[in-house]
């Protein structure tokens, strides 16, 4: 290429070519130097390269470069390294492969027209020995990328499903992403390639942040590898490969983590495939499966609504109803309160809709249903007649109704304060049964009182149902205080780790921003008790702990403490003082909201400080995108 700055000393400055005023001049120097570039093997070929990576990321949506053959460049480049080991040992040749996926990713993110560009310069290829691992996980976490958004569009999605090895690379690297960062990289520190390193942190930090920023690396690799699945899964064909037991019993414990939170991971894809016929049969077929997706709708997690979801469509299906039906009907039942979650509205009628379907077909004879699960629907359905018998009711009724559920309620209180735990419990019991459903506020408080009651009683399973009925109907939904942090303990003795963790965390959220006065008054708002949970759940729910435990890292299954890795940085949750509260919030009940019986369904929508916005639709992308 022809020298373009008489300042610069190197023939062909890619640099300097940017720098040409003539736009035909510039146009014609960039398409010699994508032409030329990968073959050459002069020094310093990298700093072009990453002069790309940052255009690319910057401005993905500029056609500029697409036109001038920047795909067939870095498919070559890609190549090369593949090919020449020689020359990537070179120099620091050894980041080009990296920088060459990320750039075709980048660009292909948001246009169909680039992708179709990108298809047709054969990238694919080089992106699935990238994927193979023929060189790192590093390279194999931008390949995967980078294939993932070339099968998010209908023009290209063919030619990546034409490498038939590509889905079931993607559903092993699903599997092993974990194991393979921890064992590759996490583990040993003095094991840690220095490119890697760099890639990392960006040369900006120590072994802290690279382990930091490993595990957010991890957690990408894993959700990407989801996200190209996620694809293939809206593909019946595609269904036998991807609904093998082995995989389908991990994809509820694949999650972003507190580091990826954006990302659906492994609900994202269940919730793809129960939307098939095809794929409702075998998540029917696995209890394990079952059971985590009512815990995740239970859950006040962003992607509780997927969980939901599956639910409704299993029991709506006659050939999956009948095996999951005993399992989902609690969970579904204690949602029945949900007006609005994300974009869908009256999503509790629509619960209490396909319950009394479940109902009518038993009565038809269509289905069968258990005693103990009829009674539970039969209960909602009476408590939904009930609500319609309260409308046409005299005001003067129902204050009278209300002001007996508040004596005995405070009868309850009392019986609680003494130590009849059982005894309080039945109160609230009563309390509820005589409460209008209109009077919201005071039916919360019920719930929510009636939930520490079975903590205390070591009831975990009937206080989750109770916290998540109170959380249900509170406004904000999802946001009682109190009902969260004993649903976080409730899901604690019942080893859910990740459960209580995003619970706690809620709560402390709902500490941090709380007008009592009790809390205010404090230096500190955050009760000492939550932040050893969240401490104590954060080790039990790491990334890497199934890794760990496997590779040594971890010396006992059963104690969280155990867990190994670098310390964990606990001063994001040390907020509370030493001489903050004591005990661990279980003899807190003491609370009287007594709340008005004409409470309505309007309330502000409110954003969640640490857990972010739904995202939704069935192509959400399952990663959020990070260089």
């Amino acid at each position: 290429m022809d020298k373009v700055s008489s300042d610069c000393p190197y023939p062909g400055c890619f640099f300097c070519v940017m720098k040409e005023g003539n736009p035909s001049k510039r146009r014609a120097s960039i398409l010699k130097f994508f032409r030329e570039l990968p073959s050459q093997d002069d020094d310093g070929q990298v700093l072009p390269i990453s002069g790309l990576w940052n255009t690319a990321m910057a401005h993905p949506n500029d056609p500029e470069f697409i036109e001038l053959g920047i795909f067939e460049c870095m498919a070559a480049l890609i190549w090369k390294g593949l090919k020449n080991r020689r020359w990537l040992s070179h120099d620091q040749n050894i980041y080009i492969p990296y920088y060459a996926a990320h750039i075709i990713g980048s660009y292909t993110m948001n246009m169909e027209e680039f992708a179709e560009s990108a298809v047709h310069a054969g990238v694919i290829p080089a992106l699935v020995e990238l994927l193979r691992g023929r060189l790192t996980w590093v390279e194999q976490r931008v390949a995967v990328r980078a294939l993932g958004h070339l099968a998010t569009y209908a023009s290209t999605f063919p030619t990546v499903a034409s490498h038939g090895e590509i889905l079931e690379l993607s559903i092993q690297l699903a599997m092993s992403s974990l194991e393979i960062v921890y064992s590759h990289f996490y583990q040993y520190v003095d094991r840690r390639l220095s490119y890697h390193c760099d890639l990392l942190t960006r040369g900006m930090g120590g072994v802290e942040m690279e382990s930091r920023k490993a595990e957010e690396w991890a957690s990408q690799l894993q959700c990407w590898s989801l996200q190209l699945i996620n694809c293939f899964a809206f593909k019946p064909e595609f269904l036998p490969t991807i609904c093998k037991t082995e995989f389908l019993i991990k994809l509820p414990g694949m999650w972003g983590g507190l580091v990826n939170e954006n990302s659906p991971a492994g609900i994202g894809l269940l919730r793809t495939i129960c939307h098939q016929k095809l794929g409702r049969g075998p998540i029917a077929s696995c209890p394990s499966i079952i059971e985590a997706l009512c815990n995740i709708a239970r859950s006040s997690d962003d992607w509780q609504y997927m969980a939901i979801d599956c639910l409704l469509w299993l029991l709506q299906d006659p050939n999956t109803c009948h095996k999951v039906i005993d399992k989902v009907v609690p969970a579904l039942v204690d949602l029945a309160e949900i007006t609005t979650l994300g974009d869908h509205k009256k999503l509790g009628d629509s619960i209490v809709g396909v319950l009394q379907d479940c109902i009518q077909s038993q009565a038809s004879g269509r289905s069968s249903i258990s005693g103990r699960t009829s009674e539970q629907i039969e209960d909602l359905l009476n408590s939904k007649q009930r609500l319609k018998w309260e409308k046409n009711m005299p005001k003067e009724d129902l204050h009278i109704k209300q002001a007996a559920a508040l004596v005995v309620k405070l009868e309850g209180n009392s019986l609680f304060s003494s130590g009849n735990i059982s005894g309080a419990a039945s109160k609230y019991s009563e309390a509820l049964s005589l409460c209008p459903m209109r009077s919201k506020k005071e039916r919360v408080v019920l719930y929510s009182n009636r939930a520490q009651c079975h903590l205390l009683l070591q009831q975990p399973l009937a206080a989750i149902s109770d916290a998540t009925r109170a959380l249900c109907l509170h406004k904000p939904l999802n946001r009682h205080a109190k009902s969260l942090w004993r649903r976080a303990q409730a899901y604690d003795m019942l080893g859910l780790a990740k459960e209580s963790l995003l619970d706690a965390i809620l709560f402390i959220n709902e500490c941090s921003q709380s007008n009592d006065p009790d809390l205010s008054q404090r230096q500190n708002k955050v009760p000492d008790y939550a932040e050893r949970l969240v401490k104590k759940q954060m080790r039990a729910a790491w990334l890497f702990r199934e890794a760990a435990i496997k590779h040594g890292g971890v010396h006992s299954q059963g104690d969280a403490g155990d867990l190994y890795g670098p310390d964990t940085d606990d001063s994001e949750w040390e907020t509370a003082s030493e001489s903050d509260i004591g005990n661990d919030g279980r003899d807190d009940m003491g609370e009287e909201d007594d709340g008005d019986w004409n409470n309505d369904d309007d309330g502000k929508d409110y954003e969640k400080p640490l857990l972010k916005d739904i995202k939704h639709g069935y192509s959400v992308q399952l990663a959020a995108e990070e260089p």
